[in-house]
This record gives structure tokens, C-alpha cells and sequence, in this order.
């Protein structure tokens, strides 16, 4: 038996051997914090399959991650394959500002009752001078990541420009319609 081995040995190694087998009883914690680490080993070896499977895909996998979480996210929000609905929009500078602009604007009600008794026309300009900071700095955020990744160029540079353009003039077109109504 194990044990009589030990208590042979000199009294310090049969102190550490004696620890020695008490350790290697069987502990529940031990077992499952066992589980746990060949469950995770076992999760990190699928993912590199996958990974070594995939060749030079990366980015494709990068891509298929990103959107599932991006739907799982928005699920409660927005339904199943969120993002995939959100491609059947229209997408067209004109499209995009005028999602822009609607969504902006349609805060205006809300900032306007936090300023009771103050002229509407200033207010209406107040809010825009914010909704333009707001678009001013999206956009500027929008073209540094797509210049970032070196495509913000030809067709994406010139329809970044309209669709900027197109939000600026319906800004315009919003505050010239609450100054007229005032």
C-alpha cells in the first residue's frame, strides 16, 4: 500500500508524499474544475479546426462572427436575420440621408419641450446647430475607419459626399420649414 511506503520514508519526504496522496484523492471541486478545463480544451480544438479548416478564409469567419452576434444583438429589437433586412433598404446617398434626416430630426419635438417659453425659431436653430455637430462628427468617424481600411476611394469617397451633402440641404430644408411655421 502507498501509504506504508511513506511512512518508511525519512519524516520531512513523508510529510510532502503523504500531501502527495492526500491530493491525489479525488476531490469534487477537482473533478469538475477538470470537466471544465477538458470542456474548454475541447472548444478551444474545434476552434482551431475550424480555423485550420477555413484555410485562408479568416476574414470570412471574422465577417460570418460579427454578423451573427451583431443579429443576436438586435433580435429583441429588430426580429431574426436583422441584418439581412436591413440590406433590402434603399442605400442610395438619397436613401441613406433621408434616414438620416428623418431619424435625426424626429427628436426635435422632445428637445423643444426641455425649452419652454424660448423663441422657436432660436430653438429650431439650436437644434440643428447639434444635429449638424452629431452628423459632422459620424461622418468623420465614417470616413477615417473607411480610410483606414484603404477603400475610401472612387464610388464610395463620391456617394459618402452626396449623401453628406443630401443630409445638409435636408437640415436646410428642416429649419427653413420650422422658421416659416414660427
Amino acid at each position: 500500500m502507498v501509504v506504508n511506503s511513506v511512512s518508511q520514508s525519512t519524516p520531512a519526504s513523508s510529510v510532502a508524499q503523504t500531501k502527495d496522496v492526500k491530493e491525489a484523492v479525488p476531490k469534487p471541486e477537482l473533478n469538475e474544475a477538470r470537466i471544465r478545463a477538458q470542456t474548454n480544451q475541447q472548444i478551444l480544438q474545434a476552434s482551431l479546426q475550424v480555423s485550420i479548416s477555413s484555410g485562408d478564409k479568416p476574414m470570412q469567419l471574422l465577417f460570418r462572427t460579427a454578423i451573427d452576434k451583431i443579429n443576436e444583438v438586435l433580435k429583441p429589437e429588430f426580429g431574426d436575420d436583422a441584418i439581412k433586412n436591413a440590406l433590402g433598404q434603399d442605400n442610395s446617398p438619397e436613401g441613406t440621408a433621408g434616414r438620416i434626416v428623418a431619424l435625426s430630426t424626429g427628436f426635435y419635438e422632445a428637445f423643444a419641450k426641455q425649452r419652454p417659453g424660448q423663441d422657436p425659431e432660436k430653438t429650431a436653430e439650436e437644434f440643428t446647430k447639434v444635429i449638424r455637430g452629431g452628423v459632422e462628427r459620424g461622418f468623420k468617424e465614417a470616413r477615417d475607419i473607411l480610410k483606414s481600411l484603404q477603400v475610401l476611394d472612387g464610388t464610395i469617397a463620391s456617394n459618402i459626399d452626396k449623401t453628406y451633402d443630401l443630409v445638409q440641404k435636408g437640415l436646410d430644408d428642416f429649419l427653413a420649414s420650422k422658421k416659416a411655421k414660427e
